[in-house]
């Protein structure tokens, strides 16, 4: 164990660094300004360990990655935060770590239990299952899922791609894991990518509502290959021309490709009400392409499916 002396500097040390914290979403480092949020706040939804250590700290480096992989495995029951005492010596002080590693567990924002030392793994795994009452190891796939969601929802796409991902390394071919991944890689413009992780879904997979979204989304993509630059051109031909189809196929190509996906909808729709027969159906047969990869929740969707339906059977 090492001792940290006066002003939080050790009186015995090792050399090197302890790896930062494994890429994981249940993982993460922490400091003065996200304490509260990582830790006190967190507690409130699922047990936090917290991990206290410095570079150089032996001990440190032979306890961190037992708890890592504990935790990892518990799979969203606990979760870890890592903080650096050399860069964080205020919460040292206020916490009172006399020595490291020192590990505190907290529980609805109170610390509940703890030890100090690099103790073996089995000792990990009981302190763990102590914490958790037994339910270290449960399946909490859903709500590591939910959690990618709402990150990729308010664009925090590593984030979202870090969790998608460490739900595949526990359920390989998941299809809502491996439809999230794959959106993220679309996200960035990356549709190769997106492609190849589709391919990884398990076979009774390959149906699922998020896998299908995915792959309408990638045929949109390709559909609005080679329109996007040409929202001027094909604007002056349907001023000029306001019953050319085509054009007006294209320009809603071209806007769903601008991110306007209302007004490529509401392009569309106009096709249909001026000939619902126009090229086999294409304006209605791109609608529901649209549909599909927005989902059927989507106010878009419900929107748009409402109109169509007001067209179609007036």
């Amino acid at each position: 164990m090492a001792i940290i002396g006066p002003g939080g500097r050790p009186v015995t040390s090792g050399n090197g660094k302890e790896p930062a914290a494994a890429a994981s979403a249940y993982i993460k480092d922490s400091s003065l300004a996200t304490f509260a949020a990582d830790v006190l706040e967190a507690s409130r939804e699922a047990p936090v360990i917290v991990d206290f250590w410095a570079p150089w700290c032996g001990p440190c480096k032979q306890l961190g990655p037992v708890l890592e992989k504990v935790v990892n495995e518990a799979r969203g029951s606990v979760r870890l935060v890592k903080i650096n005492i050399d860069e964080n010596q205020e919460i040292a002080r206020q916490l009172r770590i006399q020595s490291i590693p020192t590990v505190y567990a907290f529980r609805n924002g109170q610390p509940v239990d703890g030890f100090m030392g690099a103790i073996p793994e089995s000792q990990v795994r009981a302190f763990v299952q102590h914490l958790t009452g037994g339910a270290a190891g449960h399946d909490h796939a859903e709500d590591v899922l939910a959690a990618a969601d709402e990150a990729f929802a308010a664009g925090d796409m590593a984030t979202a791609a870090q969790a998608y991902a460490h739900v595949l390394q526990d359920e390989p071919g998941h299809p809502k894991a491996v439809a999230g991944l794959a959106r993220c890689y679309l996200k960035s413009g990356d549709t190769e990518r997106a492609k190849q992780t589709l391919q990884l879904v398990r076979p009774d997979g390959a149906g699922d509502e998020a896998i299908r979204a995915v792959e309408a989304e990638l045929k949109l993509r390709e559909q609005a290959a080679g329109v996007a630059d040409r929202m001027s051109e094909l604007l002056a031909v349907l001023q000029a021309e306001p019953d050319n189809h085509q054009a007006r196929y294209d320009l809603a190509l071209a806007l769903d490709a601008k991110g306007d996906r209302e007004a490529a909808i509401d392009t569309l729709l106009e096709i249909v009400r001026r000939d619902r027969k126009w090229n086999d159906e294409a304006a209605r047969k791109h609608l529901v392409t649209l549909f599909e990869a927005m989902g059927p929740t989507d106010s878009r969707t419900i929107s748009g499916r409402r109109k169509l339906s007001n067209i179609l059977f007036a």
